[in-house]
């Protein structure tokens, strides 16, 4: 049984034009020199006080090379000492304690051991598993971190949906890096 205090939020950057990632999985272009006067500034502070609001992450494998990848990189492990399950049927790289392997039933991880267990479980990718959570009628909210670049092609956030899901706003926010949050409350009866 899902905990009514529990909130699955689907969670991603992404180009203006949908994509996640390109066709070859780089995410190259999230870098970029735009600067909007009005914005507000995202501080590192600010940052690490956001992340600390949550209590676990779930993603796709090919998330996780791109987040092991990045940490290779010297750019860290974003996702601290939280909890992080990483839905594969590959065998993967465990780069921590704190990372889980899962191939099972997506909607019994959710209602049956995660909602139980923490109140802000963030889906952070990838397209595949983010269309899959709102497929199922996982999820309570979308956050969708607009970049200020058009790729053209590549991974869509949401793939694999099958009907319409209809969300309700709930804040917008502009930044001085040109990045748009955008904040979406999933409507009932598409959970």
């Amino acid at each position: 049984m899902a905990d009514a205090d529990s909130c699955v939020t689907i969670h991603m950057a992404a180009s203006l034009d949908g994509f996640i990632a390109r066709k070859d999985g780089s995410v190259d272009w999230l870098e970029t020199s735009d600067e909007f006067e009005d914005g507000e500034t995202l501080s590192p502070e600010h940052v690490e006080a956001f992340l600390t609001t949550i209590d676990c992450y779930v993603m796709g494998s090919r998330t996780y090379e791109t987040a092991l990848d990045f940490e290779a990189k010297g750019f860290g492990w974003s996702y601290g000492d939280k909890p992080t399950i990483v839905l594969t049927s590959r065998d993967l790289p465990k780069a921590r304690d704190s990372v889980e392997f899962y191939s099972g039933d997506l909607r019994a991880l959710v209602n049956e051991r995660l909602r139980p267990t923490f109140r802000s479980i963030w889906v952070v990718g990838g397209g595949a598993v983010s269309g899959e959570c709102l497929r199922l009628g996982l999820a309570d909210e979308v956050r969708y971190s607009i970049m200020p670049v058009v790729i053209g092609d590549g991974i869509s956030f949401f793939e694999g949906l099958d009907k319409d899901v209809e969300l309700h706003l709930l804040e917008v926010k502009a930044y001085k890096s040109g990045m748009l949050a955008l904040r979406h409350q999933v409507r009932d009866g598409a959970r």
